[in-house]
């Protein structure tokens, strides 16, 4: 039997702090989840400095955790309040404002964007587990979220700060587990909506794409919002992309809009690398029997039919769903979906596509 939050709680509340107090009085417990004996937590420290000589404690709080009856893992991850960023002085949306040349970042080799004819099939979270594998293969790789009205990767990536604008033009991007990130998520609080019309979106669009300080990077990913709107027409149209992703899970319903999205990449003239197969099966952890909750061969035969490579098969599966919520994803760890995003990266790689 699973433990309770309050055994847990009760547990980490034993290992005194040396200035006084512990970590459940301090309030320095976050995210503590627990999954069929699998208890996950975060300890937030004050200061990047003081979690600096954190690290045995961590490993004792894993410990005291992993001693209690009916935990099968504990996990324990070390995060800290870091002073606040100057707030960008500069406005994101606006129309677009005139340009010379295309609109393509200085310094970065390939652009791939990963869309989707609807939404909820994973689009996000394949971006950011894929941006972590190449990441993890050595790759220096950019994440833009262009999901304007939906930006999810914040969270993905458990980023809450602005970053920085030091001239009120140029924007310093931020950096998660070896990623360099921008999404309009970070300018504003997550429950607040965007109720722009489209200028007011590629003005945005510009601004992520031509304003932030992307550097040198191997590859940036872009990733789009669902459909085939004024974001894929523009970046189709003003940008040079490397190719595109398309993401579909396998049921008919999300392939009648994943057509959509390979027709409107065609007709912008944008290369198609593959088609990635999402949520393709459910494995059951107990007895490993293979459910396929939302039809089997929609994805491989379309591919089939248009002469594109299915890139990755990609089930159902906890971790990357505890991942994402956490600001983890999975592609961090040594299982099988990690194996699974580092495969994927491998094939880009060995492509000579990043």
């Amino acid at each position: 039997m699973s433990p309770t939050q309050e055994a847990v709680k009760a547990e980490l509340a034993r290992l005194e702090l040396p200035d006084g107090g512990n970590l459940i009085s301090r309030d320095m417990i976050r995210a503590l989840s627990i999954e069929g004996g699998a208890v996950r937590f975060v300890i937030e420290a004050p200061s990047p400095e003081i979690a600096k000589h954190m690290e045995p404690l961590r490993a004792a709080a894993e410990r005291a955790v992993m001693a209690l009856d009916g935990v099968v893992s504990a996990s324990a991850a070390l995060t800290a309040h870091g002073p606040a960023a100057k707030a960008p002085s500069l406005k994101i949306g606006g129309h677009a404002k005139p340009q010379e040349g295309r609109m393509n970042p200085p310094g970065v080799k390939s652009v791939i964007a990963i869309g989707s004819g609807k939404g909820g099939v994973g689009k996000s979270t394949v971006s950011s587990n894929l941006a972590v594998a190449l990441a993890r293969a050595g790759k220096k790789v950019g994440l833009l979220d262009a999901d304007i009205h939906g930006p999810s990767q914040p969270r993905m990536f458990g980023i809450s700060k602005r970053p920085a604008s030091p001239d009120g033009k140029t924007i310093i991007p931020l950096e998660a587990h070896g990623v360099t990130l921008m999404s309009i998520g970070f300018m504003l609080p997550e429950d607040k909506a965007l109720v722009w019309r489209g200028p007011m979106l590629m003005g945005a669009l510009q601004q992520m794409m031509m304003q932030v300080e992307w550097g040198e990077l191997d590859v940036l990913l872009i990733d789009l919002p669902p459909g085939t709107g004024d974001v894929q027409l523009s970046l189709g149209q003003k940008s040079d992309l490397t190719g595109a992703i398309v993401v579909s899970t396998p049921q008919d319903v999300a392939m009648i809009d994943a057509r959509k999205a390979l027709d409107a990449f065609d007709t912008l003239k944008v290369p198609v690398l593959g088609l990635i197969e999402n949520m393709s099966m459910f494995v059951c952890p107990d007895c490993g029997f293979e459910a396929h909750l939302f039809g089997q061969g929609g994805v491989a035969a379309e591919a089939e039919k248009l002469g594109l490579p299915v890139l990755a098969q990609l089930p159902i599966d906890l971790d990357t769903r505890i991942g994402g919520d956490e600001g983890r994803p999975v592609a961090l760890g040594e299982g099988v979906m990690a194996q699974a995003y580092a495969t994927l990266a491998d094939r880009f790689i060995k492509g000579g596509i990043v």
